[in-house]
């Protein structure tokens, strides 16, 4: 009765625990301001891209750029084609694949372009995940696993990120899960129909026959949720192909080690067979052969795009960003270092990594891929082989395969973007360290589950709590102060990431205009500005980016040269320090007046 009653607050508190994870992405949707990355999602989703003019060495209105961001006027259903067709030919610049734009673009129709608006889909999606995480863990791990799954999921702090952001992680990772979770159901049925047994009478025929008709309506289902979830995948993230390769060597390897009779615990199986080789295996297996089928029929529904949009994608690419190191202990390093980041990112630490120093970053990875080995290392004495071998290739197999291509190609990709390229690969590692919990003993298995979920709990509401990212909301209210006041912002960033949240947070109807520059191009246009116009601005409002993007960051020097031409018309009245959640977030704002 202890026992029993043990399970069922373990059980209440996995259900408490999905509860949390679903609240904070509800309350969460609007405290922070759009990132870098999202408001040009948002400018790619109104299909206005290719009006985007960058900042030139005059002054230009701000408010000329917030049109940019919400829909054009559309007067016809062929205003709304038009719309469409500008949307996919700013995509052909673009390093990703339409889908999340194309679902953005439909929701913004509907709901506006509000930070809330935005995230909403995402955080539906990631919502999604959860329940589908669910639904893959109980398949294999039974009711507990599934729960505990979906509450790790849920509460893990890289994955609560990427669900309030406006970009493509989010449905990545629904994709990747539910074609998971679709691929186990496929598994399951082709086994139990294997296992039927041969009736004689009648009665049982019928009851046979109408089992079957049930399964073959299950796989038909589920065959659909495969073929849609592989193709919105691979349509959402080209890396998604790697995914999609793992699901056809889960297969593989399941057919060899059931063909060989490779036991798992608690299996009366023996190895008197004769042992079959892969090749025969690729041969008989009817499940492999369906399986193949299912993901490269997916693939192939999506060549009209990869022909006529990837393969200008790939002729705009920059490839160069990728590039590896000089010499091989170099070479090394990184491939090592990509490997750490994406682990420690991804299972641990989350976006906390983008204000941490790399080498803590790397120390998380260590404890990560401990985690992971410790896993693999106790499943595998405790002989749970399906189950290690499913969790190995929806996480491990995937991130290797992409480490084998880097060092073939000489590039560089895994570890990049702080991890969320390789974020698909989170939903697997999470179910191998849930499978080594679920294996554990039920004391050490409740403890163990309590700490994982607190740990991630904790580093999420710090992270949503601590790091803020209001610093445009905050410009804004130094605007309203004076709101008719003519205003001259001067800017050391041309990126369109800080041009457009300028437009997007700055009132509009203000009498704003704006000089962006390089850090050493800067004064330049700034004294042209100044003696071209010298009573055309009683405000100025310096920002000094951290970290510009396309240029460099302000020296010192250069510093000094923009103060001394301010002086000679200005007085400093304020000088304020901004800060968000990263780099990019950072400016040293400086107000001037007349």
């Amino acid at each position: 009765m202890g026992k029993l009653r043990k399970y069922s607050l373990l059980e209440l508190g996995l259900i408490i625990a999905i509860a949390i994870a679903v609240i904070l992405r509800i309350l969460n949707l609007g405290s922070r301001e759009f990132w870098y990355d999202e408001v040009l999602s948002l400018l790619l989703c109104t299909g206005q891209k290719k009006l985007y003019t960058h900042p030139l060495d005059v002054p230009l209105v701000l408010a000329n750029y917030k049109p940019l961001l919400s829909l054009p006027v559309e007067n016809g259903f062929g205003d709304i084609l038009q719309t469409f067709e500008k949307l996919l030919k700013g995509l052909v610049a673009e390093p990703h694949p339409p889908l999340f734009y194309l679902g953005q673009h439909i929701w913004l129709r509907l709901f506006g372009n509000s930070v809330m608006a935005m995230r909403s889909l995402p955080a539906l999606f990631s919502i999604g995940t959860i329940f589908c995480s669910y639904g893959l863990g109980r398949k294999l791990l039974g009711y507990r696993g599934g729960l505990l799954l979906a509450a790790a999921l849920g509460l893990n702090p890289f994955f609560l990120f990427h669900s309030l952001n406006v970009r493509m992680y989010s449905g990545l990772v629904f994709w990747t899960v539910l074609s998971g979770w679709a691929t186990l159901e496929l598994v399951a049925n082709r086994s139990q129909i294997r296992t039927n047994k041969v009736v004689n009478s009648t009665d049982e025929q019928l009851k046979k026959t109408k089992n079957d008709n049930k399964i073959f309506r299950k796989n038909l289902i589920w065959s659909l949720i495969l073929v849609l979830s592989v193709i919105a995948g691979f349509m959402t993230f080209y890396y998604f192909g790697f995914w999609i390769a793992s699901l056809g060597f889960f297969v593989v390897l399941l057919d060899f080690a059931e063909a060989n009779n490779i036991p798992n615990q608690n299996s009366n199986s023996s190895r008197n067979n004769k042992n079959k080789n892969i090749f025969q295996i690729l041969i008989k297996s009817k499940r492999w052969q369906r399986q193949s089928l299912l993901l490269s029929g997916s693939v192939i529904i999506t060549i009209p795009w990869l022909l006529w949009g990837t393969r200008q994608q790939l002729n705009n690419a920059d490839l160069g960003r990728f590039e590896s190191g000089s010499n091989f202990l170099e070479t090394s390093w990184q491939h090592l270092e990509g490997i750490l980041t994406t682990l420690g990112i991804n299972i641990l630490i989350g976006d906390w990594a983008s204000i941490l120093s790399p080498t803590i970053v790397n120390i998380a990875g260590f404890i990560a891929i401990f985690l992971i080995v410790a896993s693999i290392i106790y499943l595998w004495r405790e002989q749970h082989f399906t189950v290690l071998l499913t969790a190995i290739c929806f996480s491990l197999l995937p991130l290797s395969l992409m480490v084998i291509i880097d060092v073939i190609s000489g590039k560089f990709t895994v570890g990049f973007g702080f991890g969320r390229s390789l974020i698909f690969i989170l939903p697997g590692c999470l179910l191998l360290l849930v499978t080594a919990i679920m294996k554990l003993k039920p004391q050490w298995q409740t403890y163990t589950a309590i700490a994982l979920l607190i740990c991630y709990l904790s580093t999420s509401v710090a992270d949503f709590s601590l790091r803020n990212r209001q610093m445009f909301h905050n410009l804004a209210d130094i605007i309203e102060q004076q709101p008719n006041t003519p205003t001259l912002i001067i800017m050391n960033s041309t990126a369109w990431g800080h041009v457009l949240r300028l437009a997007y947070y700055l009132p509009e109807e203000a009498p704003i205009q704006l000089l962006a520059r390089k850090s050493h191009q800067l004064n330049k246009a700034l004294v042209n500005t100044l003696n071209n116009n010298p009573e055309a601005y009683k405000r100025l409002i310096w920002l000094d980016s951290d970290r510009p993007v396309w240029g460099s960051v302000t020296t010192e020097a250069q510093k000094q040269v923009v103060q001394k031409t301010l002086a000679q018309k200005f007085e400093l009245e304020t000088e304020t320090r901004f800060t968000g959640t990263w780099e990019l977030d950072h400016f040293d704002v400086l107000v001037y007046r007349k």
